[in-house]
């Protein structure tokens, strides 16, 4: 007996370049994606702009892979760092993943480190932009 797993309402037509239909079709194809609903997405952003440490930061990183396969990168940008807007906030390209997703984690990111600035203060320490030698 198997259960279907609710999945994610398609974007409207134009508007986004996720890939949504074609991952459905691809047998054996990886659909964790598709079950970020709307109400997971905004616990999901509520979360990451509640971000208490680095660590936090970094085990709900972990999770999004875990639980939906997709991989987040959060590192100081190629250029001086003066804003949040310096840290790169990337995404493994990943069939599924919504145009509007990829915009809404990195703006709750920053949101977060915003709130608290020691956490990118200690994510630019732990690659060692703030160490000598």
């Amino acid at each position: 007996m198997t259960a279907s797993i609710p999945i994610r309402p398609p974007c409207p037509p134009g508007v986004c370049d996720c890939g949504r239909d074609a991952l459905l079709q691809t047998p054996g194809s990886d659909l964790r994606i598709l079950c970020l609903n709307r109400q997971e997405e905004k616990r999901l952003l509520e979360r990451l702009e509640n971000i208490q440490s680095l660590d936090e930061l970094e085990r709900l990183q972990q999770r999004l892979f875990e639980n939906l396969g997709v991989r987040v990168t959060i590192e100081p940008g190629h250029n001086e760092v003066r804003t949040m807007r310096g840290i790169a906030i990337e995404f493994q390209e990943q069939p599924g993943l919504c145009r509007k997703i990829r915009q809404s984690i990195p703006a709750a990111i920053r949101r977060g480190l915003e709130k608290r600035p020691e956490i990118a203060w200690r994510l630019l320490d732990s690659r060692d932009l703030f160490g000598g030698g």
